[in-house]
């Protein structure tokens, strides 16, 4: 067996960096971090106690080729502390939401998308909804 401590990071293919790190710093407001200097353009983030690595891979396999949302898609989640807040906040800018308050999973969710279309969730337990 392994002993698992924490996710460390999730690595993400982008095509374009200056609209990825306008999303990702921008827009959901993670903090950039001290990259290394790889051979190939990119941006890292913190995000909690983890971190989120995005890597210029144009030819990449994992790129969605589409800008709808489907909840059932591969994607990173994100636990945040006020639903509301974030949905009130998301609807002020130009992001595509979906939202699913009641989710079946036990998690009130707000999925989104990157210029890429790497999928988000932002999550909360259900019990803190405060909607």
């Amino acid at each position: 067996m392994i002993d698992i401590d924490h996710l460390h990071h999730v690595s993400l293919a982008v095509t374009d960096l200056e609209k990825a790190k306008q999303f990702y710093g921008g827009i959901l407001g993670l903090p950039e971090l001290k990259r290394p200097p790889f051979d190939f353009p990119g941006a890292w983030y913190q995000v909690g106690n983890g971190q989120l690595h995005l890597i210029v891979h144009p030819e990449s396999k994992t790129l969605r080729k589409t800008d709808s949302i489907d909840t059932k898609d591969g994607h990173m989640a994100i636990r945040i502390k006020d639903y509301k807040k974030a949905l009130e906040y998301l609807k002020g800018k130009p992001v595509d939401i979906v939202e699913k308050p009641y989710s079946t999973s036990g998690f009130s969710q707000i999925f989104c998308h990157d210029p890429d279309g790497n999928l988000i969730e932002l999550n909360v337990e259900q019990k803190d909804l405060n909607i």
